[in-house]
């Protein structure tokens, strides 16, 4: 297995992990009048369609959070926000592309959704449902900060169909909480936690941070044990990265530095402890099912959101900067507050930039990130594009596989252990040249 060059493996500026594709440095503001025609055609027959809500409010900044989030805004401008976005599900509801279809999914993220009050999330949940029922969605999602809960606001939650919950614990040592700009304590995890069980809620997620500024081995086993404690269904664990205008983008050194209290662990670190995460996660019956998710049951437990997107399903995205995809063309909404309102105000739908995809950056596009799951299908592909990826993609996957990253077989292709770890870094091996070498986003 091949080492990979010594500047890739400190934790520098920008974004290391793929999200999307082509890379959003390509979406441009030029292609809005696509997203238009998008929307005002029907959809192509069997492609399921969902809806996210960015939901911008947070009761701190983290330090290395790059969203679209406030911390400023008072009681009307939330109720201002809230019928925007209102309003943009209404406008988005009366598009061709919706074609009648039902909503599949339905992930509400932020932001901190939580920060909204029961009674604002009352309201906000059933106006939504009398625009776009989603009674038979598979799974509606809903991203939680553990200190803004309270149990009657899990009550609503539960009471208006969320399936998934998510829980952003990010670590326990009330210390990295707070020197990494997280604002809840370790007691409001299992507080928070305690209730969603209680309550019944068919799949809690729980969210933690590999490397967060202060993290070490100790702690990180510490970690790792108060997670098989509350024994969650499912436990998504992130390799801290440092994108362009974070708050630890502008103030953090390499670990190794003079002040390694305020030194981000490189790669070879993160990984050893995602890896010691899932390694122990699978001792007591974990199963992984992404380069970043582990499972209990992996029959029962599933990611709808992810899964249906990655595999090309239709989403609207409603809410400041919020993302989507339809007809082919990626949507990105108007980035600030003010435009975004406004175009709100004016009836038009508040899309910023766009990118149409050919049918071969779609190829691309679900090869990369369903490879994130830790395998391709053959036959998969064959069916959908009428490619032999094997074929197609000859060169990368060759290349990966004689480096220890991936194995191949009559039926798919598998990422190794330490591949699945480390996926992102070589997922640009698919990637055309046009779309090499760039800003990520």
């Amino acid at each position: 297995m091949t080492a990979a060059p010594p500047d890739q493996e400190k934790t520098g500026l920008g974004n290391y992990f793929i999200a999307n594709y082509p890379p959003f440095s390509f979406w441009k503001p030029s292609f809005v009048p696509d997203a238009l025609a998008a929307l005002n055609s029907p959809p192509k027959p069997g492609t399921p369609l969902g809806l996210y809500l960015h939901i911008p409010f947070c009761r701190k900044r983290c330090k290395f959070c790059y969203f679209r989030v406030y911390t400023d805004k008072n009681a009307r401008d939330i109720e201002t926000y809230l019928a925007a976005i209102l309003k943009e599900v209404e406008l988005l509801a009366k598009t061709p592309c919706v074609g009648g279809r039902p909503l599949d999914y339905v992930y509400f993220g932020g932001g901190t959704p939580s920060y909204l009050s029961a009674s604002q999330l009352d309201g906000l949940m059933t106006r939504l449902k009398q625009i776009l029922p989603w009674d038979a969605a598979r799974e509606v999602t809903f991203e939680c900060e553990p200190g803004t809960l309270q149990k009657h606001k899990l009550e609503t939650l539960r009471a208006q169909g969320v399936t998934r919950l998510s829980l952003g614990v990010e670590n326990f040592k009330p210390e990295i909480l707070q020197y990494n700009g997280r604002a809840h304590s370790e007691e409001e995890i299992y507080r928070a936690f305690g209730w969603a069980r209680e309550l019944g809620f068919p799949q809690i997620n729980l969210d933690l941070i590999a490397g967060m500024v202060g993290e070490d081995w100790d702690n990180w086993k510490r970690c790792v044990e108060r997670t098989l404690e509350l024994s969650p269904d499912c436990v998504t664990i992130y390799q801290m990265e440092l994108p362009y205008n974070t708050v630890f983008s502008k103030e953090l050194k390499v670990l190794g530095a003079d002040e390694p209290a305020l030194a981000v662990a490189d790669w070879p670190t993160k990984r050893a402890w995602q890896q010691y995460a899932f390694d122990e996660l699978k001792k007591h019956g974990y199963k992984a099912s992404s380069a970043s998710t582990v499972v209990k049951n992996k029959d029962a437990t599933k990611f709808v959101y992810r899964e249906a997107l990655w595999r090309g399903a239709d989403m609207f995205g409603a809410g400041v900067a919020s993302f989507g995809h339809v007809n082919g063309v990626h949507i990105q909404n108007l980035d600030t507050w003010e435009t975004y309102v406004d175009s709100i105000d004016r009836n038009e739908l508040p899309i910023g930039r766009a990118f149409p995809t050919t049918e071969r950056d779609r190829l691309i596009r679900e090869v990369v990130l369903l490879l994130k799951t830790g395998h391709l299908d053959i036959g998969y592909f064959r069916e959908k594009y009428g490619v032999d990826i094997r074929v197609e993609f000859q060169t990368a996957i060759e290349r990966l596989r004689s480096e220890g990253w991936l194995t191949s077989s009559d039926s798919g292709i598998d990422t190794t252990r330490d591949g699945l770890m480390q996926i992102d870094r070589h997922l640009p091996a698919f990637f055309d040249p046009m779309y090499l070498n760039a800003r990520y986003t």
